[in-house]
């Protein structure tokens, strides 16, 4: 008998599981969840090796699973990974990755948990190194960092953004909403924005070039009437010296010299 022979079977977890997690509480938390999500893929359009998503159940150990205690945070990212589908965030079969960032859309009915149990288990557990909650009712915001194994309440620069040094971007709060900034303070857009934008440079474009079409027509009409005003000059010029040679020769008729006159 081979050692292999009586080494005990392992049986792994399953890593095709769905997500279950209940319905989203009001209809500001998945528009922000839309928000967070669709501005990032439009930013990151080039990358592919990251995952985003919200409202995605977490599985992370079998005890867990036993106890049916899901977690999903309303949005989450992790970096260093490869970008596709995927039914839920399995840990054990994503190469023990948990996510980088999470964001929790609170409200009156989980902002204790956001606030408490969450937040110690992305702590010790996850060790997920950026942490935020927003609150789209009382517009509550605060983010934390991972230092030494505890979170540290990240400091708000003078527009009062807080720094993601995990996205590369700042967030903050435009129009009551939660959104990214890059760092030099511009906001990201939504692709809808972004597609407003793209059409209003293309109009502000071709208004421009219609102004300069404009112009040289302008231009080419001052330069068409410099020359009728010169050739009207030396009509006028012509027609007086053709007048004045008749009336010599109408004096010379006469006999009388018009050089006298």
């Amino acid at each position: 008998m081979t050692t292999l022979d009586i080494l005990p079977e392992v049986t792994c977890p399953p890593t095709d599981l769905w997500s279950d997690e209940p319905p989203l509480e009001s209809d500001l938390h998945l528009q922000q969840i839309i928000i967070l999500l669709s501005c990032l893929e439009l930013l990151w359009q080039e990358k592919n090796d990251y995952y985003a998503s919200g409202n995605l159940t977490i599985y992370y150990n079998e005890e867990q699973l036993k106890k049916r205690d899901f977690c999903g945070p309303d949005f989450f990212v992790v970096l260093d990974t490869e970008k596709r589908p995927r039914k839920s965030w399995v840990v054990w079969g994503e190469q023990g990755k948990y996510p980088n960032v999470i964001v929790e859309i609170i409200s009156d009915s989980t902002a204790n948990i956001d606030r408490t149990k969450k937040k110690i288990l992305y702590q010790n557990t996850f060790r997920t190194p950026n942490y935020f909650w927003f609150d789209p009712n009382t517009l509550e915001w605060q983010g934390f960092r991972l230092i030494e194994g505890q979170y540290q309440a990240i400091s708000a620069n003078e527009q009062g953004y807080l720094w993601s040094e995990q996205l590369g971007l700042y967030l903050g709060i435009f129009d009551r909403k939660l959104r990214y900034f890059t760092v030099d303070g511009q906001l990201v857009p939504t692709p809808q924005e972004a597609e407003l934008q793209q059409r209003q440079a293309k109009e502000q474009i071709l208004l421009e070039k219609e102004q300069i079409l404009l112009e040289k027509e302008q231009e080419r009409q001052a330069k068409e009437q410099a020359i009728l005003e010169k050739e009207q000059a030396l009509l006028e010029k012509e027609q007086e010296r053709q007048a004045k040679e008749r009336l010599a020769a109408k004096l010379r008729e006469l006999g009388i010299n018009p050089q006298t006159i």
